[in-house]
């Protein structure tokens, strides 16, 4: 069975209809009404009811899943049906045209081409013997009542086991899907849920798509659950002529048979038919081959970049220095060891460099991260520890580009200068300590002096 990817939504409500009885001494005067009412009538409340049902009432929908229009005919019935005497597609016609189809796919078909939406929406089998026996110009018109009647019985049966059968193959699972426009097979296999993802759907269907699996085209049926191989490519279902599902049910049903006017047509349709399939096969194989020639191509032009990245020699990084300053360009200002009642110790444990905020801040040498985040009176600041088992410090940020437990190089930044916490404007505080914490603090700028960092 093939995927149809459709959901319906539930509808409640009901619906009534009238039938009207006419005696035979009033058949000649009241038989015309009777079919003027059923050929203006039932259109704007029948076929409207059932459109609500199947698709919202939307005349001109096409979500891509095989089925089109407001009663959502399927292409094989809109075709088998007379419907492209109208338009390519249900969707492109017009809701009077799309109805003038159904009655004949109600005359044919029965309720059971709807199963669930006909019913409610009030058709019936009195309806198709009162379309065939009343209805001016219709193909069931010229038919007798006495044939009809006769018939009656078997019709109504074949109907009802034609509807079982959609209700069936409706509850069983897809194992094939047929390509429509905007379908890749990423989206097919997240839909149906495939086995091994679109990689699995493109191995089992390898020989259909070809060898680019970005490139798949309308009309290619797919194996979904690897029971089955499809080596040749699927002609598009336009090019066939045998009747597919009913319309907007998935019921599969044979067109219908007897009509000599369907049989007429048929015959005539049969070899450009073929040499419709034949040409789609063609252009199919075609496109496959420029595919591969493409993918090839690709797959040359990336073996000879390799190559070439290979071929050239490796460039050398310069080495990184030992140690740096912590901001460049830039020379500090308020000293180590200042005196002055701004700090709580009575003077100053680190240096200051008078820098605009934004300003790059880096690591004076390797180490690991040991904070970084606000520090109250220090602001955003940042402490590492080096791997000769000092401490450095970097107050007043204002923004941190590292975290806790990294590990930085040399010159490596760690945010930017600020003037955050207590500070009386943009710069940068710089401690060197020999613990993690407060009043552990050295001469900064001889420990980076001593690493041959010049200030």
């Amino acid at each position: 069975m093939a995927a149809r990817g459709r959901h319906r939504r539930n509808r409640t409500g009901t619906f009534s209809r009238t039938s009207l009885k006419v005696t035979a001494g009033g058949a000649g005067v009241a038989l015309p009404l009777v079919g003027a009412q059923l050929v203006h009538a039932a259109p704007d409340g029948a076929w409207q009811k059932v459109a609500a049902c199947e698709s919202g009432g939307d005349w001109e929908i096409n979500t891509g899943n095989g089925y089109f229009g407001g009663l959502q005919f399927s292409q094989s019935t809109w075709e088998a049906y007379g419907g492209r005497a109208y338009a390519p597609r249900a969707d492109l016609a017009t809701k009077g045209q799309q109805i003038a189809v159904a009655e004949k796919v109600l005359s044919g078909q029965g309720p059971g081409a709807w199963p669930d939406c006909g019913p409610r929406a009030g058709l019936s089998a009195a309806d198709v013997q009162a379309r065939a026996a009343r209805a001016p110009g219709t193909e069931r018109h010229a038919e007798s009542g006495e044939h009809a009647a006769q018939g009656d019985g078997a019709e109504q049966a074949e109907r009802a086991r034609r509807a079982e059968k959609a209700r069936a193959d409706r509850s069983k699972k897809a194992t094939t899907y047929e390509v429509v426009g905007g379908d890749s097979l990423s989206s097919i296999a997240e839909e149906h849920e495939v086995k091994g993802g679109w990689p699995g759907l493109y191995e089992r269907n390898r020989k259909t798509v070809g060898g680019d699996p970005d490139l798949i085209l309308p009309g290619q049926r797919l194996n979904l659950d690897g029971t089955h191989r499809t080596d040749k490519p699927q002609a598009k279902p336009g090019a066939r002529k045998e009747a597919g599902p009913g319309a907007g049910s998935g019921a599969r049903s044979r067109a219908a048979s007897g009509a000599a006017e369907d049989s007429r047509r048929s015959g005539q349709s049969a070899g450009k038919d073929r040499g419709e399939a034949k040409a789609e096969a063609k252009a199919q194989a075609e496109a496959r081959a420029e595919a591969e020639a493409r993918a090839e191509a690709k797959a040359v032009a990336r073996q000879k970049a390799e190559a070439k990245r290979k071929a050239r020699a490796p460039e050398r990084k310069p080495a990184s220095p030992a140690a740096s300053a912590p901001v460049s360009g830039f020379g500090p200002s308020t000293a180590y060891r200042a005196a002055g009642s701004n700090w709580s110790s009575g003077h100053h444990t680190g240096v200051d460099f008078p820098v605009p905020t934004g300003t790059t801040v880096k690591a004076v040498s390797a180490a690991k991260v040991v904070s970084a985040g606000w520090a109250d009176a220090y602001g955003y600041e940042v402490v590492l520890r080096h791997r000769d088992g000092r401490y450095s410090q970097y107050g007043h940020l204002s923004a941190i580009s590292v975290r806790a437990g990294q590990t930085v190089s040399p010159g490596q930044r760690l945010g930017r200068s600020g003037s955050t916490g207590n500070s009386t404007g943009p710069h940068l505080h710089f401690e060197i300590r020999t613990g993690p914490g407060y009043g552990t603090d050295i001469d900064p700028l001889g420990y980076l002096r001593g690493r041959g960092v010049r200030l």
